[in-house]
């Protein structure tokens, strides 16, 4: 029986850091996707010009995404996620109201404090910066 009072364990808990991460990456490159292929296609990205604000935003989520989901260099990749989201969120969002739930900033926060939380934790056990490392 599980017992809720007691931590899972390191394996458990190492795992599901992982699957924090893949999920998180997916979303994330999900969205370079969209900007800079137009796959999904969003109708609010149809316009974006190469080399504009935009467009880098997308290369960047489309770069740190698919590192996030392998999970190579996962803190470097992690740390310009945040700050991507950091800089759209206080970019985008105040002159819409203070509240994230009033400016529509929620999933820009979560991502930006989930890709921190990676920055700190690394890329967990099913990374390949994990591999690398049992590999020395």
């Amino acid at each position: 029986m599980l017992n809720m009072d007691q931590p899972l364990g390191e394996t458990a808990q190492a795992r599901m850091l992982s699957v924090l991460r893949i999920m998180f990456g997916l979303l994330f490159l999900h969205q370079g996707m969209a900007k800079l292929l137009g796959f999904p296609h969003y109708p609010n990205y149809d316009k974006i010009q190469a080399f504009s604000l935009v467009w880098f935003a997308g290369l960047n989520e489309m770069i740190t995404g698919t590192l996030i989901v392998l999970g190579r260099f996962t803190r470097l990749a992690a740390f310009l996620a945040a700050g991507e989201m950091a800089v759209a969120y206080f970019m985008n969002r105040p002159p819409r109201g203070f509240f994230p739930l009033l400016n529509g900033g929620n999933l820009t926060v979560a991502y930006c404090f989930a890709f921190l939380y990676l920055a700190v934790a690394g890329g967990g056990a099913w990374s390949l910066d994990a591999l690398r490392a049992r590999s020395r």
